[in-house]
């Protein structure tokens, strides 16, 4: 056997253990009893070590050494290995496995905080967690900067500063336009009526499908914040459902599609291989955000929806089509952000990279956040916070770790601009398409260009590639976001 097999057959059996840990993470977000919170958080802290003894065996690095790839897809899963492996290796066993443990933990009780609005409860889990993010932090920048260490998880090759930069170039036109259509004083209507949860999921399903999500290969729960997880032939979605509002049901649901569409459509060569999941975090959310922004949000889709609304319900909540348009995309400076409206959003999304970059370098303490976070909340929104759910502990990500995924959401804005003016060259038949419900050319058009490769290239080449050569700029989300909402609000 070549070093290059072995290599590939070692790996192979990480990335299945890797799908069993994240099997027993939607287990315990969805049907795991509360009870068994303290058990399954050793179970995932054993798993880890198990994970962490593979990512880091002294013969990785001798196959790594010998290795002779075969083909282009063998030297792009040499280069995911090598960086994999790199990262591990500075990681300690004791530390990998007590952070799997603790988040384990912290999930639950954060929710539990949530739901009792109590921030005292949350905050000594937080601290553990940010404790151990920014040793891990440390280990891996090497000197470097600690959040760029982090973000790399996730966006490989991108930094903070990059980042800030960027936010920087679409903080004004996001302000202007948000200024300019509160002072027209139009609030459209939320949806009227009562939703039974029951006919909320049966339509999510339909809706799932028609985004060309496979049921035969995954399944649809309900979980407090929804996610998608796992990849190839298991792929598993989680939505949320308010009986009074169906919209957030519904988005939800296309939202966790598009990450689900994403993983089910890899090449299936690349199964349990570096390259059989998504580029990087900011690509899968250009699918999830195009999926439920530029598709689901669109007038185009209003129409289909309403009439599905009016079978599932006997109602649509709203008189007409364009009523329910103007209710998807209503512009309020809400609290919460994955009920935010695609100008709002991707503020909420600034001020999370701005707490959690001063989080991770010591310059803010979790005893300090609320108080932070409340300030930046009026000052960006003009509104005060009302209560923690609606605040601080509205989001799971930072009880999980995840210090460095959520500009990996504005990120996928962007990214999704750029997509979806690419896809509407392409395909100039785009809205007759969507208002028949008629999906299957633009989630095809995605597919190819975008999620059959999975990690064969890097975030930036994948999106330049799909957009025929153009590196990804702002720009075009920015154009897309002043054009719909300048006709929606008579701008």
């Amino acid at each position: 056997m070549t070093a290059f097999a072995a290599l590939a057959a070692f790996q192979r059996e990480t990335e299945a253990l890797a799908l069993v840990m994240g099997r027993l993470g939607w287990d315990r977000e969805t049907v795991m009893p509360r009870g068994a919170a303290a058990q399954r958080a050793e179970e995932v802290a054993a798993l880890e070590a198990v994970l962490h003894a593979r990512r880091t065996d002294p013969r990785m690095a001798d196959w790594l050494a010998a290795a002779v790839a075969p083909d282009a897809a063998g030297e792009a899963a040499l280069r995911h290995l090598r960086r994999d492996h790199a990262r591990a290796v500075r990681i300690p066993a004791r530390l990998a496995a007590e952070t799997a443990r603790v988040t384990s933990l912290a999930q639950g009780i954060w929710a539990e905080a949530r739901a009792r609005d109590d921030i005292a409860h949350f905050l000594p889990v937080l601290a553990q967690v940010l404790r151990l993010k920014r040793e891990a932090a440390a280990a891996l920048a090497d000197g470097g900067d600690l959040y760029d260490a982090l973000l790399e998880e996730y966006e490989p090759g991108m930094t903070g500063a990059a980042l800030a930069a960027m936010f920087c170039r679409m903080r004004p036109r996001l302000v202007a336009l948000r200024a300019a259509i509160l002072g027209t004083g139009r609030v459209p209507p939320p949806l009227a009526g009562r939703f039974p949860q029951d006919g909320q999921l049966r339509l999510a399903r339909e809706v799932a499908a028609a985004f060309g999500y496979d049921f035969h290969r995954g399944r649809l729960d309900l979980a407090v914040h929804p996610f998608s997880s796992g990849s190839g032939a298991d792929v598993r979605i989680t939505t949320r459902v308010d009986e009074a509002d169906p919209l957030g049901c519904l988005l939800a649901t296309i939202h966790e599609t598009g990450h689900a569409a994403y993983e089910q459509s890899v090449d299936p060569a690349h199964a349990l291989t570096p390259l059989g999941h998504g580029a990087s975090m900011g690509v899968h959310e250009s699918q999830s955000r195009l999926y439920e922004n530029q598709i689901g949000r669109s007038r185009p889709f209003a129409g289909w929806l309403h009439g599905a609304m009016g079978r599932a319900f006997g109602h649509a909540g709203a008189a007409d089509a364009d009523a329910l348009y103007a209710a998807l995309n209503r512009v309020v400076p809400g609290y919460i952000r994955t009920e935010a409206d695609e100008v709002h959003y991707n503020l909420h999304i600034m001020l999370r990279f701005d707490l959690e970059r001063d989080l991770v370098a010591g310059r803010l303490e979790p005893a300090d956040l609320e108080e932070a976070w409340n300030a930046r909340f009026l000052a960006d929104f003009g509104v005060a916070v009302d209560r923690p759910a609606h605040g601080m502990l509205q989001d799971v990500h930072w009880a999980l770790g995840l210090f460095g995924y959520f500009p990996t959401y504005a990120l996928g804005n962007v990214y999704a601009g750029c997509l979806w003016a690419a896809l509407r060259a392409d395909i100039p038949e785009t809205d007759a398409l969507i208002a028949r419900g008629e999906l299957g050319p633009i989630t095809r058009w995605l597919g190819e260009k975008v999620q059959r490769h999975g990690r064969l290239f890097g975030p930036g080449e994948t999106i330049a590639r799909a957009c025929g050569g153009a590196e990804p700029t702002e720009a075009p989300l920015l154009d897309h976001l002043e054009a719909k909402f300048g006709a929606l609000y008579a701008l």
